[in-house]
This record gives C-alpha cells, structure tokens and sequence, in this order.
C-alpha cells in the first residue's frame, strides 16, 4: 500500500520553472552567457548549486564568485515567486484527495528552504504536509536520490511505500534510484520525452489524478 506521498516542489506545485527559466537567463546574462529556454533544460530540478557549478564549467566567467551568482539567482526567484507565483493545474484536489485518505505528504525540493518556504505561505498550502525537506540539506541533488530517501526516514516510512509526484527527469530519476514509484507530471513540451519513460505513470497534469489512478499505483507497490 502507498504509505506516503512525496511531493517535489517546483513546475509541480507552483508554476514555477518558467521563472527559474527566466532567473538563470538574466542573471548569466550579465556575466555574458547568452544561454536559452532550451540550454535550461538539462539542469531542471537539480539544486541551485549544482546549477551554477554546471554553467561555470561549461562557460567561466570573471568578477563574481559562484556563491555571488547564486545569491542573486535566489533573490530574484523571491521576488518573481512572490509577485508572479501561482498553482500548477489540479494541485488543491490533489492535496485534499491524499489528506481525505490520511496518507502523510512530504515536500521534497531542490530549492533552498527559504524559497520553499516562501511558496508553501505563498500558495497557502503548509498545512498539507507533516515534513519539509530541501536538497540544500543534502550533498547531492537530483538525480541522486539523497533527498527522497532522507524524506522517507523522516516520514518513517519505507523508500518502497513512497510515491512521489515529479515534473523533471532528473527528478523523476531520483525517485526511481530511490526505490520509490514515481508519477511524472511534465510540462507540456516536455510530456513527449523519452526519458520520462522510466516513470510508473504519466500524467499531463494533476487534474488527471483520481481514484483509478490512485488504485493502479498502489498495485505497484512491492510487497515485504
């Protein structure tokens, strides 16, 4: 049986990629990237760290230190979040459909705690989940599977009882090296990808979820 759900957080609670999208392009800007939609893509739903540690390998720039960038990559999110954030499709229904059930959630997201925190007040939705957790805590990021597997001893709960609900690939990627079955929800330009095959179940958004798609994944669940 699904023991508990692990949510990320980003592109599937708030519609937020776009603005990471439009974070990473300015502020790489001024340091003379000129990086597009489309280069972002490989890094979506990793950690801000391994983010600007990934573009200065590829492309080095001068003046300011990674941390710098980060600093003023994170700020502006806050301000585009606070200012622009809203809900991805289907997220409240989502949220009441496993609360009516009882089943504990958890956040489990690439971002800093801060912004986390800053989209759970902003979206109004803090009262859902019994653990909150970021990758800033963790050494690795998504694709590892560091986060999911903390999430779930602090839900104590088997990593084989979680199912956890991912917009990215990279994300999705953890779930699965976690041992846990994951339901990709991908934007729409991204639903096509290959690499989402490796996911349990596919959806174009949350308004999809329901019961019979509640039932299919609980049978996927391994039995110890």
């Amino acid at each position: 049986m699904i023991q508990s759900v692990i949510f990320d957080m980003d592109g599937l609670l708030i519609d937020s990629e776009p603005l990471w999208q439009r974070a990473e392009i300015e502020i790489l800007g001024k340091l003379g990237l000129n990086i597009t939609v489309e280069d972002c893509k490989p890094v979506q739903g990793m950690k801000l760290t391994e983010v600007v540690e990934y573009w200065y390998a590829r492309k080095p720039w001068s003046g300011k230190s990674l941390e710098q960038v980060r600093t003023e990559i994170t700020d502006y999110m806050k301000y585009l979040i606070s200012t622009e954030g809203k809900f991805m499709p289907g997220v409240k229904n989502t949220l009441d459909f496993f609360a009516k059930k009882n089943i504990p959630m958890a956040v489990a997201s690439s971002s800093d705690m801060d912004l986390i925190n800053l989209v759970l007040d902003k979206l109004g939705i803090r009262e859902y989940f019994a653990v909150v957790h970021s990758s800033e805590y963790e050494k690795k990021g998504k694709p590892e599977p560091d986060i999911f597997i903390t999430t779930a001893k602090l839900l104590d709960v088997p990593a084989s009882g979680c199912l956890v609900f991912e917009d990215s690939v990279n994300g999705v990627i953890a779930a699965k090296k976690a041992g846990m079955i994951a339901v990709a929800v991908p934007y729409p330009e991204n639903y096509n990808l290959q690499a989402f095959d490796i996911a349990d179940l596919k959806l174009h958004s949350l308004e999809q979820w329901n019961e019979d798609k509640f039932d299919y994944v609980s049978g996927l669940v391994s039995v110890e």
